[in-house]
């Protein structure tokens, strides 16, 4: 896997292109003009979007309905030296649709212990939760 990045200002906004050449804007957001994720953010983004993909494709399997898929992914940071790392990180899954409850909760299970290789590859330094929201209902 490889993807590349060309700065696009004359300050830090990038544009990322990866497999599929769709551009992905990458700026330092604690500017005011700022016209691009973070990398932090597009951290988050990478594991809200691997375990989506994982979900939705288990629960198409299972022949299960979703009508509307929404996640968020709250990121807590600690000092180090001069870094902010992640030192956890909670993604909520809102499922909305005809699913089996037990489906959705065994869909996000196996995805965050699994196949989300995202979530998996930050494990050993981060601690990934996550909760399932089904039509309106904590699971």
């Amino acid at each position: 896997m490889k993807v590349t990045l060309a700065r696009k200002n004359n300050d830090y906004q990038f544009e990322a292109l990866g497999k599929t050449n769709t551009p992905v804007l990458i700026d330092n957001t604690s500017q005011d003009d700022a016209k691009g994720a973070s990398p932090m953010e597009l951290l988050l983004m990478g594991v809200g979007g691997c375990s989506a993909i994982d979900v939705i494709h288990i629960l198409k399997k299972q022949r299960q309905v979703i009508t509307d898929y929404k996640i968020e992914v709250e990121g807590a940071r600690k000092q180090i030296k001069e870094a902010k790392p992640f030192e956890s990180i909670h993604v909520t899954i809102f499922l909305e649709g005809d699913i089996v409850e037990a489906k959705a909760l065994k869909a996000a299970s196996l995805s965050f212990e699994k196949y989300c290789s995202v979530s998996i590859t930050l494990e050993e330094s981060v601690a990934v939760t996550y909760a399932v929201v089904l039509n309106g209902k904590k699971l």
